[in-house]
């Protein structure tokens, strides 16, 4: 695995810390938490992981909260009380697993669950006409208080505050850890919803959000498989893509005007159930569809309009480059063998794979961003991409909840 680096000397061992990472994504499928060595350079080593599903009723309020509804604040303090407890079990079993003491570990960073993100929301009162936010349920004060450790948490509000989305907050890490010299590399997450940095040879770096990951493969799989997603993509593998559908899908205004805007983020938002029902119900031959080949057909959305956006990426970024190199998958969307198969058909110049290849586990990375996240925040260093999120500068990201 590359090491991430600053401009500290690099004559003498630098000393190592302990840091973790707790990330549930936009998949809903559970707690991702990572133990991680960092040492004074930024080198990132993980040395223990653990996953922990949600209980079906932390993953229901948690879903039913990326939409409108009753007594949301109620919901969402108690989804924030019940995230505080699975994330102090994650940590307790991270600790036990490596023989820690809390007192080992100089601070959590914790994402949170994000359950809107509207970054270029308008405002209904008076004054300015931009109210964009990212909200994210946590409890970051229970949770310093069942661990004793500090955490960091709050990490998008100063992006959005410098102007900036908010989101991807990876990309400086994807460059750390994954970026080479003089070979452009793409790293694309696929949770929920699927993001891409582009790391060019010659160190540039650019990334956005690209739409759907598998937002609307595991909605379709739960409407018609019964299951919570389809696993390794085998029943999407089996159907055929209906290329009008795609077409049909890829007529949305985010895939129409992402390409032409930069930075752009999305989430559960725009893609989801309701945009599923809507934009199928509108398609002129929907009754002649079989359900697997709708499911093949949204496999080749996301692996689209992801290939598309790291295309553009390149090019914004001046390369002489038509294709990166490489692409390296990770998230839960890394397993699903149809999308990368179609990953790999609408990048044919590029060598795809996985992040396990490079030495750090799928389900590992986001947890591990959010690792050296915090350790930014400790040693008192910028954690946000402005090439990514738009932000006016650097800035010190996240918000400190002492133990």
């Amino acid at each position: 695995m590359h090491p991430i680096r600053d401009n500290a000397d690099m004559t003498t061992p630098a000393p190592t810390r302990y840091f973790i990472g707790l990330m549930s994504g936009t998949s809903l499928d559970g707690v991702d938490g990572v133990l991680c060595q960092i040492n004074d350079h930024g080198d990132v080593q993980v040395v223990q992981h653990v996953h922990e599903a949600f209980h079906p009723r932390t993953r229901e309020v948690a879903y039913t909260l990326n939409q409108a509804g009753h007594n949301e604040l109620h919901l969402a303090a108690q989804l924030g009380t019940q995230l505080a407890h699975d994330y102090s079990a994650v940590c307790r079993q991270l600790l036990q697993a490596h023989d820690l003491s809390a007192s080992a570990v100089c601070a959590i960073g914790a994402h949170g669950q994000t359950v809107r993100h509207q970054p270029e929301a308008a405002s209904t009162l008076a004054g300015d006409a931009s109210v964009g936010y990212s909200v994210q349920v946590n409890h970051p004060a229970l949770l310093a208080e069942h661990t004793g450790i500090d955490v960091i948490a709050d990490f998008r509000a100063r992006d959005l505050a410098a102007g900036g989305q908010g989101a991807p907050l990876v990309p400086a890490f994807h460059r750390g850890v994954f970026g080479r010299a003089g070979v452009d590399v793409a790293v694309l997450n696929i949770g929920g919803i699927a993001n891409a940095s582009v790391l060019a040879g010659n160190g540039g770096l650019a990334g956005c959000d690209t739409g759907p990951g598998n937002v609307l493969l595991d909605l379709w799989a739960q409407q018609h498989l019964g299951t919570p997603f389809d696993t390794d993509g085998a029943w999407g593998g089996s159907g055929r893509v209906v290329p009008a559908l795609l077409a049909h899908f890829l007529n949305d205004p985010f895939f129409q005007h992402n390409q032409a805007r930069q930075p752009s983020s999305t989430g559960r938002d725009d893609f989801n159930a309701t945009w599923l029902h809507k934009t199928l119900t509108a398609f002129p031959a929907v009754e002649a569809l079989e359900a697997v080949d709708v499911q093949a057909t949204l496999g080749a959305l996301t692996a689209q309009s992801a290939a598309t956006q790291v295309r553009h990426l390149l090019q914004h970024l001046h390369t002489t480059s038509t294709e990166p190199a490489q692409l390296l998958v990770c998230g839960g969307g890394a397993y699903n063998q149809q999308l990368m198969q179609l990953l790999q058909q609408a990048l044919p110049q590029t060598h795809v794979t996985t992040t396990d290849t490079v030495g750090l586990p799928v389900l590992q990375v986001e947890a591990a961003a959010f690792a050296w996240l915090a350790w930014c925040f400790v040693t008192h260093r910028s954690g946000n991409a402005i090439q990514a999120t738009g932000a006016k500068g650097p800035r010190i990201l996240g918000a400190l909840y002492p133990k």
